[in-house]
């Protein structure tokens, strides 16, 4: 695994795992926008070598120049296979970008792969080769890019390199493509106008509220603690250098409680925007549930840890206890904090949270809400639906006047020393993890799927290191066999992220570890249920290949129990296209059939060499 090792603060452990190659820096989300050429910027003429032919889609020069506008780097990648078969030359095609630059403004790179399929090469779309070319060429990484296209070629290209991906529907476009596709836009300028508005959501507002001369305690309407009438407690915390309380430092904002009440997934995912808070803050207090934890205790930026089970978060919740309700508003009070930010996913409501927080005498509270919040919020932020995770906590953050700093980006990232070192039986780094299990039923691929894509991963060469909990192991002793390595039950969290940092790439579905192999910067062959959207709970900014029918009948159910006979959303992958994506993601084989162990000889990870088959063709535009 790739490391980038950065002290965002200097009172905490600041040092977090994540890839090297993400050398920008800052809270935007996009550096670029890459967009396919034939269907997406201009009609469709197959093969053309005819600039006269050239006719840009409906409100593409409107829309290509709010993008300059916004200072976003502009690029074409397109698969021009024409070329291959001597259907127009070089000349000719370079006469048709002359006239889309003509029509449509100068672009900053033109990337062409002149191949056709029976070539193979890396970089004809859906290989992610020329989405990573034009990365290159326009100074940034993929991860800061996003590619707008037609058709499914042109999202998988995106996913694959680990940009993000828009499909723009046209009639060409297969029902199965747009099923899958994390991010849908009806025409080019509804794609702009989504990603200006990303785009513009996570950067930092003023903060919606006075921040100066307000001591914690001091806060309007605030009373410490006797809301329930009950002396405020201190609570059980796990100190990480905090600040002390009833102090606040010049520039920074007091106490600052951030809640995320459920699972690791979630707690991982809604990292991002605890950074950004914490750059604002003194000291960051964590509200957290059991079922979150471990994944809270991995996060850079909090300086406490509370945990208490909220039955109207947890999915599998008792009755609610008055006597358990007074106990949390104790030990809210307690904290001293001077705002609260409530972090939830999008089918969940933060107003139960709220009111206790306005017991405990929490003067300023923040969150997500569609529901009517009454006093309940002084920061009532929405969002629409289809945001990613990340992106929709960060936009929260952001509405209360918290941004990134300088040096850090939205990716999601893991304490590195919070992470032990994985065990010597893995041997070096390069092996692929197969985590079969999942903590919601509907989300796992059924057992005989998953023990063929263990038994093909095996055959094809690679060293295979299988993962899953205690309750796993019985599976996870049937999908290693006899060569791959079985860790099923021997791994927390935290074990199990110093396992997925060191693998080229993990195999995974909709579940936490995949949040973590995104936080490790880790490559991710998704068996996505579509239980719930991809868009929203995809592998975050990270190179990503999602396989499973994403039209199947469950779509959008968030059933825990598959609801559909036969689980046919994931029962339908082959292994074949597991060992397909593994390319995809320039993840190789070991030359030989060794088995994971001290003298394994390590898969090579994610390349950015040349492409052997031949490289893409960066091709002028003509007028710039």
């Amino acid at each position: 695994m790739r490391q980038d090792q950065v002290e965002l603060d200097q009172r905490r452990s600041a040092q977090v795992f994540a890839g090297a190659d993400r050398v920008a820096s800052g809270p935007a989300l996009f550096d670029a926008v890459l967009l396919d050429r034939d269907g997406t910027l201009v009609e469709d003429v197959p093969y053309n070598g005819d600039p006269e032919k050239v006719r840009p889609v409906t409100g593409a020069r409107a829309a290509l120049d709010r993008l300059r506008a916004a200072g976003l780097r502009l690029g074409v990648v397109t698969n021009q296979s024409g070329l291959a078969r001597g259907l127009f030359t070089r000349a000719q095609m370079e006469a048709v970008h002359a006239r889309i630059e003509l029509l449509l403004g100068p672009f900053d790179t033109w990337q062409v792969c002149p191949h056709d399929d029976e070539e193979a090469c890396g970089c004809r779309k859906p290989a992610p080769g020329l989405v990573r070319a034009a990365a290159r060429d326009l100074g940034t990484v993929p991860d800061r890019c996003v590619m707008v296209g037609d058709i499914g070629r042109d999202v998988t290209a995106a996913l694959a390199a680990g940009a993000a991906g828009v499909l723009v529907p046209t009639p060409v476009t297969r029902p199965e493509e747009i099923a899958a596709a994390p991010w849908v836009a009806p025409d080019l300028p509804a794609a702009v106008d989504e990603i200006l508005r990303r785009q513009a959501a996570v950067v930092p507002n003023a903060p919606p509220w006075s921040t100066s001369g307000d001591a914690p305690g001091s806060g309007p309407g605030r009373a410490r603690g006797n809301a329930l009438g009950v002396r405020a407690e201190w609570p059980t915390t796990v100190g990480r250098s905090a600040a002390p309380v009833g102090t606040a430092t010049a520039g920074r904002r007091g106490t600052v409680l951030v809640v995320r009440a459920d699972s690791a997934g979630d707690v991982l995912v809604t990292g991002p925007a605890i950074r950004a808070v914490a750059a604002g803050a003194d000291r960051v207090v964590m509200l957290c549930g059991p079922r979150g934890r471990a994944a809270a205790d991995l996060l850079p930026g909090v300086d406490e840890l509370v945990e208490h089970r909220l039955p109207w978060i947890d999915p599998a919740p008792g009755p609610v206890a008055p006597q358990d309700m007074h106990t949390l508003t104790a030990r809210l009070a307690a904290l001293g904090a001077d705002e609260a930010i409530v972090f939830t996913s999008f089918h969940q409501s933060p107003l139960p949270l709220a009111l206790l927080l306005r017991m405990a005498g929490v003067p300023r509270v923040a969150a997500i809400s569609d529901d009517y919040p009454g006093s309940l919020l002084d920061l009532r932020h929405r969002v629409p639906a289809g945001v990613p995770e990340a992106e929709r906590a960060l936009s929260l953050a952001a509405a209360a006047g918290y941004g990134l700093p300088d040096g850090d980006q939205p990716v999601l990232r893991l304490r590195a020393d919070a992470l032990p070192r994985p065990p010597a039986s893995l041997g070096p780094p390069g092996y692929v993890v197969l985590h079969p299990g999942s903590s919601v039923p509907s989300r796992a691929c059924p057992p005989e799927v998953v023990v063929r894509i263990g038994r093909s991963l095996t055959d094809a060469g690679y060293r295979l290191v299988v993962t899953g909990t205690p309750q796993e192991r019985e599976l996870t002793a049937a999908v290693a066999g006899p060569t791959g390595l079985d860790l099923g039950g021997r791994t927390g969290l935290a074990e199990l992220a110093g396992v997925i940092a060191n693998a080229a790439a993990v195999v995974v579905g909709n579940t936490g570890p995949a949040h973590v192999a995104a936080a490790c910067g880790v490559p991710v062959v998704s068996l996505f249920a579509p239980t719930v959207p991809f868009g929203q709970w995809g592998p975050y900014r990270v190179p990503t290949v999602r396989l499973g029918d994403a039209s199947a009948g469950c779509r959008d159910t968030r059933a825990a129990d598959c609801p559909v006979p036969g689980h046919p959303c994931l029962a339908t992958i082959e292994p074949a296209e597991v060992l397909t994506a593994l390319r995809l993601l320039d993840v190789v084989a070991d030359d030989t059939r060794a088995t994971v162990g001290p003298t394994a000889t390590a898969a090579r990870s994610t390349r950015t060499e040349p492409y052997a088959a031949g490289a893409a063709v960066t091709a002028t535009g003509g007028s710039g």
